[in-house]
């Protein structure tokens, strides 16, 4: 099966490229092609997901070690990797769909589509390569089709937006190269699983390219303090792109990069495990004061990214702190669990409220929630759609968000973070008294005399939107062991036994 490993890059670089080659002919190609690619490589992640438990690994021209040396170019996937390519083939999926009917606005379809697809291949590049520096290769390729797409409208907001978001990302990316070039200085190797088993440990030379990594991948996932470009960023993107840039793009190129390093390539270090729980915190509560008082729509939603975000690294960080100090490793796993769960929950929730931001929008022509009012009864799929989310991101059961902020509170009350579990609590709290504020300005209420005549978005808009709710509350059937097994017990596995990543992948 390993042979299928490729796919996940050649499939959405293919679709790119057939695209831009038949634009002239079958302007309208694009569309479906994303979608089928998606639809393929959906089923095959469920797949390997279901049926494939060990660790697969790729090398790219056959190459054999030399000597103990790895020379080939490695492409893996192991449990958590897993977990992220379901995420950006999920999330990928309905947001093409979605997109059918959303993108005839735009005059170059054909453009987004293969500006999509190239961003597809970068994502799927990061979290499978195997290699520090194709990584970093494959986050250039997301990244850069990322700010042509946030600048795809061509209006003022939008060109604005994209060139902050390059310069910051341009930076991030000159930081990570950096810390890539002093990994390559000390050990003589590219190979992640090599770097693992020769990085000295715990030493000052550790410490610095830590911190220049987590500076890289920290401005890519827009943690606090690294946050500035994000609010403009996914306000101002056309609303699909929104949806990829909040509920994949961040995890893949930045949270997945950081989890990986940290646990898998460089040794567990307390200072490390410390400042990544701190910066989560911040995150999660300042993201949450700074959306509390937005009127825009989708720029609430962007910094509810921040906040959410927090979550996951508060989850992770705890995870840490209890495995670098030598902590019951029942407890850390479940941290551990409650931060890859509410990664997945996130990506699932946070994609559908931009899409109902984008429904909105489509219709009113209008983001500001004080222009709104009394949608419900124009725009039922979405407005049911849109409580959905807003209840799983506020933390409100039965739907998905609630469980996995529950195991985060339990673990960090478990671990005796009393203070940051109080913290998660009251966070959650004001998410939920911000989301009653879209519902209230933007659905209920008396419909404003501007939007009698709308209505609902069109079927591929609808269902797109109706699929993400569904998995709102499918998603909750991963709190039962049977079905947790399956999808998240593998990469917690991963996480917990960090050198196993080495012995996977070359045997040391």
């Amino acid at each position: 099966m390993s042979t299928l490993i490729p796919l996940y890059i050649i499939v959405p670089l293919g679709t790119a490229f057939i695209t831009v080659f038949f634009a002239k002919w079958l302007p309208g190609l694009g569309k479906y092609l994303i979608n089928l690619a998606l639809l393929f490589l959906t089923g095959l992640t469920i797949y390997l997901v279901i049926h494939e438990p060990q660790t697969m690994i790729y090398r790219v021209g056959g190459f054999t070690d030399v000597a103990n040396i790895p020379i080939a170019i490695f492409l893996m996937i192991d449990g958590l990797t897993k977990i992220l390519l379901l995420i950006i083939s999920l999330v990928g999926l309905f947001v093409a769909f979605y997109s059918i009917k959303y993108t005839k606005q735009y005059t170059c379809e054909g453009n987004f589509y293969t500006l999509f697809g190239l961003m597809l291949a970068g994502m799927y590049g990061v979290v499978i390569a195997g290699d520090i520096f194709n990584l970093y290769v494959f986050l250039e390729i997301a990244s850069i089709s990322s700010y042509a797409l946030v600048a795809f409208g061509i209006e003022k907001q939008q060109l604005e937006a994209t060139f902050k978001y390059q310069i910051l990302g341009g930076v991030s990316s000159l930081i990570i190269l950096t810390g890539i070039g002093f990994l390559y200085w000390a050990t003589g190797t590219l190979n992640m699983p090599d770097i693992a088993t020769q990085l000295p440990k715990h030493d000052t030379f550790n410490i610095f390219v830590s911190v220049l990594l987590i500076s890289g991948f920290g401005l890519k996932a827009a943690m606090f303090p690294f946050h500035s470009w994000l609010p403009d960023a996914h306000s101002s993107a056309p609303s699909p792109i929104s949806a990829m840039l909040s509920g994949v793009l961040i995890k893949a190129i930045g949270i997945y990069v950081i989890i990986r390093l940290f646990f898998n390539v460089f040794s567990l270090s307390y200072e490390i495990a410390m400042t990544i729980t701190v910066l989560g915190t911040l995150s999660m509560i300042i993201g949450v004061l700074l959306a509390v008082g937005q009127w825009d729509f989708k720029r609430l939603l962007a910094y509810h990214s921040i906040s959410q975000m927090g979550y996951v690294f508060l989850g992770i960080g705890i995870g840490m702190l209890i495995l670098s100090t030598g902590g019951d490793g029942k407890i850390a796993a479940l941290s551990i669990l409650g931060g890859l769960f509410h990664l997945m929950n996130h990506s699932i929730f946070k994609a559908l409220l931009f899409l109902n931001a984008g429904s909105v929008e489509y219709r009113t022509g209008t983001r500001n929630l004080r222009k709104m009012g009394g949608l419900a009864s124009r725009m039922p799929i979405t407005s049911a759609t849109s409580f959905i989310a807003s209840m799983s991101i506020s933390g409100i059961p039965p739907f998905n968000g609630f469980f996995s902020k529950i195991i985060i509170i339990i673990a960090a009350i478990q671990a005796r973070y009393y203070l940051l579990s109080f913290f998660a609590v009251i966070v959650s709290i004001i998410t939920l008294a911000s989301f009653s504020k879209v519902l209230k300005y933007a659905f209920a209420g008396k419909t404003h005399e501007k939007h009698n005549e709308i209505k609902e978005v069109p079927v591929s808009m609808s269902i797109s939107m109706t699929a993400l709710a569904l998995l709102c509350l499918l998603m909750s059937l991963l709190i039962i062991p049977s079905i947790r097994e399956v999808f998240l017990t593998p990469a917690i596995n991963v996480l917990l036994e960090t050198s196993q990543y080495s012995v996977s992948a070359i045997g040391i």
